[in-house]
């Protein structure tokens, strides 16, 4: 790709060498002008999909909101910023703001008047700000609706209209989303006629270097076993996942028992306590983060370095939803998918799906390279 020195630069220093599948159908058209839908999983480095056509044709001598980046949470608005910040780090005068809620109004009104190029933000409270007239969006080149199918299902549809309306009817549009739902269908009709639409099926090689280890284990040896793999693998930062609520709670009170330090995310934890959970979480309070997939939904945490399946997840695409949260920012990652007898199907189906190679782990014995299915 045809990209300026600054990003190539930026792009060396944290090692990225070859693009995604997503980056190498994406970028071409977004940096031809080109609207995008794309419908690709997490993990596949969807934000530089966006954030090189950006920055590559940012105006730094103008002073207004160029470039608007729509996503449905906090979490994960705060790790858009800093990945997009480390891909302009040699770009001078490049000012990326976050706004989000849980901050003071007025801390995000004092960033607003340096006049970023870039903004992120919740739909919610970027609105607020539009209300005070503390931002104008009236004249930004692009839109991002990065996780779309999620900030729909999180109910802000009333609210991306709004700001479809009140930016220019010109703009280039990127939506990017795991899922076509009809929610998701519904906004690209309405406002995305002819749009490039591009697809990326999980690929292995898209995704970081993860060490894959399925243990074949009853209900009963789960917990034993996650025991001894966290003495054994060096496990530090840790997401384990489950596929109810229920499971979330019953496994956050095991972990527990075993003497570490561990919370959970799940469809019953309102906003203000999953706001402290996620601190808590980044601040090292404790180390091991249980969560449904719905919950982590738009979390991202640079430093994991291991994840737990404790179940099999019910849809093939949530296994590397689950393990791509490893393996971050360069850094090695690994994951330990837990499986019963009942559930040795539904894995098989997985590996065949994904095309991932894993190896068979026995903690009484040695490990086995399982073959690709």
């Amino acid at each position: 790709m045809d990209l300026s020195e600054e990003v190539m630069r930026a792009l060396d220093k944290m090692g990225m060498k070859t693009p995604t599948s997503v980056q190498k159908q994406a970028i071409p058209l977004l940096m031809d002008n080109r609207c995008v839908i794309a419908k690709a999983p997490t993990g596949t480095g969807k934000t530089f999909a966006f954030g090189i056509p950006i920055l590559e044709y940012l105006n730094m001598d103008a002073d207004f909101v160029q470039a608007l980046i729509l996503c449905p949470t906090r979490e994960l608005a705060l790790q858009i910023c800093t990945e997009l910040r480390a891909l302009g780090a040699f770009i001078k005068g490049l000012k990326i703001c976050g706004i989000i809620g849980g901050q003071k109004m007025d801390k995000q009104v004092q960033m607003l008047r340096k006049k970023p190029q870039i903004v992120v933000a919740t739909p919610g409270r970027l609105l607020d700000h539009v209300q005070h007239r503390n931002i104008d969006i009236s004249d930004i080149y692009t839109l991002v609706l990065d996780e779309a199918d999620k900030m729909l299902d999180m109910g802000f549809i009333k609210d991306i209209r709004k700001i479809m309306k009140i930016t220019p009817q010109d703009k280039q549009i990127a939506m990017f989303s795991a899922t076509m739902s009809r929610e998701v269908m519904n906004i690209t009709w309405e406002y995305m006629d002819g749009a490039d639409e591009i697809e990326v099926a999980p690929k292995a090689e898209d995704m970081p270097k993860i060490s894959q280890y399925i243990l074949h284990l009853e209900e009963r040896e789960k917990m034993d076993a996650f025991g001894k793999i966290m003495e054994r693998y060096n496990c530090n930062r840790v997401m384990a996942f489950c596929n109810t609520k229920t499971r979330v709670r019953v496994v956050t009170e095991g972990i527990k028992r075993l003497g570490y330090k561990a919370e959970c995310l799940h469809g019953d934890i309102g906003q203000g306590a999953r706001n402290r959970i996620m601190d808590d979480f980044r601040r090292g309070k404790f180390n091991i983060l249980v969560a449904t997939d719905v919950a982590a939904r738009g979390i991202d945490v640079s430093d994991i370095d291991t994840v737990f399946n404790f179940e099999v997840p019910n849809e093939n695409e949530y296994y590397l939803h689950r393990i791509g949260r490893t393996g971050r920012a360069g850094r090695a990652g690994q994951a330990f998918t837990f499986v019963n007898y009942s559930q040795s199907l539904r894995m098989d189906d997985i590996l065949h799906y994904t095309k991932v190679q894993t190896q068979e782990l026995d903690l009484n014995g040695t490990e086995e390279a399982a073959e690709e299915s």
